[in-house]
């Protein structure tokens, strides 16, 4: 068993990392591509990780949220570099890990596509061809493999299509997998029940369905190689009470109650944003959460059944430090 697995089967929580880009942001490191800090600003990615791990963090994901050919192109860079990036992305994380003389595992980041996808658009007149996307996804996980990762995480998607995909080339490797949707408030118009879905209509029992009916994996019940799945990001910026922390714990109340109808067991996963972001008097992005903001509700969210948690954007280590006193508050 791999150590991931190992310590997925504990009954202690783990502690899942903070935002990065937002980071890179806070040392004043702005870049049309995040990922491009691995080679442009190596000690500053190191440092993060390094910040986190000091925090309390059980895992780690890589700086390769958008390293993809895709997401590359649009930047108006080389798309050929995106193997080179995932690698020293992955190298700069281990060499974080041995810095800081901890075992903490390694995530390997793998975000959506820098637009709808043709599965979804139905065309390419307005979607990415699914064969492009297949190819980009294809060669961050080749990377992030030979980069000794412990697991792959699947993050952000907005397409329970896309991530189907992914999970599809990534369960080729037999590393464990987490698949995590980003999902905004909707409601039910007959029964006035709010239920989550992503920007592509798809709700946590759609994943389960997307996963397990075979359409993107040869047949295959994809649910068969996945390990944990869960929810982070979350894009409201309207409603309060559906972001950061109070999102996180509905989605997963969500996503529980979808597998319980189905019989399916997995682990579950939540790292939201920390509240609805806000410019402050400088311009700048702030969030409304703060570390004691969200933490005093970690206990909820690990009732509700979330196992993994984490923070996405605006979470800093002072977050991540709090989190893991309410897991472990002796």
């Amino acid at each position: 068993m791999s150590k991931f697995l190992d310590r997925l089967a504990a009954d202690r929580p783990l502690i899942y990392d903070g935002g990065f880009g937002s980071e890179l942001f806070a040392r004043g490191i702005e870049l049309t591509n995040s990922t491009l800090a691995n080679e442009a600003h190596p000690d500053a990615v190191v440092d993060i990780h390094k910040a986190y791990i000091a925090a309390g963090a059980d895992l780690i994901g890589t700086n390769t949220f958008v390293a993809s050919e895709l997401h590359l192109e649009m930047a108006g860079k080389d798309p050929d570099q995106a193997g080179a990036l995932t690698r020293t992305a992955t190298d700069l994380a281990r060499r974080a890990i041995a810095e800081s003389g901890r075992d903490v595992l390694v995530g390997g980041s793998i975000g959506p596509s820098p637009g709808a996808i043709e599965a979804d658009a139905g065309s390419t007149d307005f979607g990415i061809a699914n064969d492009r996307v297949k190819t980009a996804h294809q060669r961050i996980v080749e990377a992030l493999y030979e980069g000794g990762i412990d697991f792959f995480s699947i993050e952000t998607q907005f397409s329970a299509t896309e991530a189907a995909m992914a999970c599809q080339i990534a369960r080729q490797t037999g590393l464990p997998i987490a698949i995590n949707l980003t999902l905004k408030y909707t409601k039910d118009r007959k029964s006035g029940a709010v239920v989550y879905k992503t920007d592509w209509g798809h709700s946590p029992a759609d994943l389960l369905d997307i996963l397990a009916g075979g359409e993107y994996s040869d047949g295959d019940n994809l649910l068969d190689h996945v390990q944990v799945l869960g929810l982070n990001c979350g894009a409201e910026t309207r409603r309060s009470e559906h972001t950061g922390m109070p999102y996180a714990i509905s989605g997963v109340e969500q996503l529980k109650a979808a597998m319980a109808d189905r019989g399916v067991a997995k682990k579950l996963m939540t790292y939201p944003n920390a509240g609805m972001p806000q410019l402050n008097s400088a311009h700048r992005t702030i969030y409304s959460q703060s570390p004691a903001d969200m933490a005093q509700l970690v206990p909820d969210l690990a009732a509700a059944g979330a196992h993994i948690i984490g923070g996405c954007c605006g979470t800093t280590p002072d977050h991540i430090r709090a989190f893991r006193r309410a897991v472990d508050p002796n």
